[in-house]
């Protein structure tokens, strides 16, 4: 009796695999070579002079989930890592601290549940005073308590003449020998006040619609260039148009974003409209604003996010070509805006839709590959479990370099990870995994040559193209192709029979 000893090496790159590696243990990096912080990955990822420990990251001090003050612009951010908020200039603590306490903001017609930093800053933004509430304690009832507010004409005699500013009820009320006129627009003639109508129009703060502007400055209902003033006019709607207020849906055209519409301001922001100079778009019939196209000409909706994957090979099947790279895109004032995901497919693009009543929208994310641990996985329970790692189980196959072929399965990454297989030996260490070596018995007969008797399954054609699937699962190892379709002038594998 004889034995055929056959070896699968695997070759990343122009390096010939020559031996065994077992898999990295990982360890949890406050800093990883490709600029990741909190990575369980193996030791050698990290980056010089950063912490690490073997241990999971979630059982750290400096990688422990909290809540991120950040006094800049008043935000707290739950759930990050003590290391992460610190380089971000931010103030941690396990505990929410009293800076992270909500409260209603009030800006003008409108309301955000915010920190009162944060609140501080909106309304400067919008040259507002503060207007800051912090007994109201839900998010519902900050924005019930402006939504509530009557507002209307507030007519006040100034230097001898009836003046009127468009307000709240509240505000009017702290004028002395005010008069309220609750849902009454300034240039209503039965006021007899000195604002009249006019064909100006202005972008309001916090609004998406063009307004009509009276000659006192301020904002009447949406522009309509029906609804332009006649003098003399007898027509009642024209008259009530510029007398009471008329909401969005009473307005021109409610069920459409307008977009670059010269006779109708009603825009609308979910449906890829907003109020801006008529210089971002064309040109109204009266005043300098329009309503402003905010999609993108792929069809894509303003705020919609998707991925992209236009390189060759394959993506979710652990056959990623090498050079590949993920990227997500975004619609934003009607730009296509593109973003990379973290080089050598440290990151991948994830996406998904939300129904809504005006069809899907969809949105993406680049998100941590967490393949650094597949290949220590036994089980296929441990391998597809999707909440810890992004794995797939290839049944029937095993990492090993020694021994008979055909074993339980072997847990890959779902993304093949780059490797740059130019330099150092990270390279060598991931692909030397899939190094295989099959012992094949035959039996000698007295007559008639031999016969497999174990083991024979190494000597098909199928053996090879198993392990090949097992290289390319790897990482830029074996036979691939880049990510314009090339080949590699090299095999990328090998086998040696002895």
């Amino acid at each position: 009796m004889e034995k055929l000893l056959i070896i699968f090496l695997l070759i990343a790159g122009l390096f010939v695999i020559p031996g065994v590696s077992a898999a990295d243990a990982t360890v949890c990096c406050e800093k990883t070579t490709s600029g990741f912080y909190c990575q369980d990955v193996p030791a050698d990822e990290c980056a010089p002079g950063e912490q690490q420990v073997p241990t999971a990251c979630e059982s750290t001090s400096y990688c422990k989930p909290g809540v991120c003050y950040n006094s800049n612009d008043g935000t707290c951010s739950d759930n990050t890592a003590q290391i992460t908020c610190n380089n971000a200039g931010g103030s941690w603590s396990v505990e929410s601290q009293a800076q992270c306490e909500l409260g209603c903001c009030v800006l003008g017609d409108q309301a955000s549940f915010v920190t009162l930093v944060r609140c501080k800053q909106l309304s400067g933004f919008l040259g507002l005073q503060t207007n800051y509430n912090p007994g109201i304690s839900d998010e519902v009832s900050c924005v019930l308590s402006v939504q509530n507010q009557d507002k209307g004409a507030c007519v006040f005699e100034s230097e001898f003449e009836r003046n009127c500013e468009f307000t709240t009820r509240s505000e009017c009320s702290a004028t002395a020998g005010s008069e309220f006129h609750k849902d009454t627009l300034c240039s209503a003639e039965t006021l007899g006040t000195i604002c009249g109508p006019t064909d100006d129009t202005v972008c309001v703060p916090g609004k998406d619609e063009v307004y009509f502007v009276d000659t006192c400055g301020n904002a009447a209902n949406i522009y309509n260039s029906a609804m332009i003033w006649k003098e003399g006019s007898d027509n009642k709607d024209l008259i009530e148009y510029w007398s009471k207020v008329k909401d969005k849906t009473e307005s021109c055209n409610p069920s459409d974003a307008n977009s670059n519409s010269n006779s109708c301001g009603n825009c609308n922001y979910l449906l890829g409209s907003i109020c801006r100079s008529s210089d971002f778009g064309g040109r109204a019939s009266y005043g300098d604003n329009i309503c402003v196209d905010l999609n993108c000409d792929n069809g894509k909706k303003h705020g919609e996010s998707w991925c992209v994957n236009a390189d060759e090979g394959e993506v979710n099947s652990g056959d990623n070509a090498v050079g590949s790279r993920f990227f997500k895109h975004i619609c934003i004032n009607g730009e296509e805006v593109v973003e990379p995901c973290a080089d050598f497919r440290q990151e991948v693009c994830i996406e998904d839709k939300i129904e809504t009543s005006l069809g899907d929208f969809s949105q993406a994310a680049c998100r941590v590959n967490r393949w650094q641990d597949c290949t220590a996985q036994g089980a296929k329970d441990d391998c597809e479990n999707t909440d810890r790692r992004d794995c797939q189980w290839i049944a029937g196959v095993e990492l090993q370099l020694e021994g008979a072929g055909g074993g339980n399965g072997a847990c890959l990454p779902l993304n093949t990870p780059g490797i740059d297989f130019w330099e150092g030996e990270g390279s060598l260490a991931i692909c030397s995994q899939g190094n295989a070596a099959c012992v094949v018995t035959f039996e000698k007969k007295i007559v008639g040559g031999e016969k497999c008797v174990d083991n024979c399954e190494c000597l098909e054609g199928s053996w090879v193209s198993d392990r090949n699937n097992v290289c390319v699962a790897l990482g830029d190892c074996g036979p691939k192709i880049n990510w314009v379709g090339q080949e590699g002038y090299k095999k990328g594998y090998e086998v040696i029979r002895s």
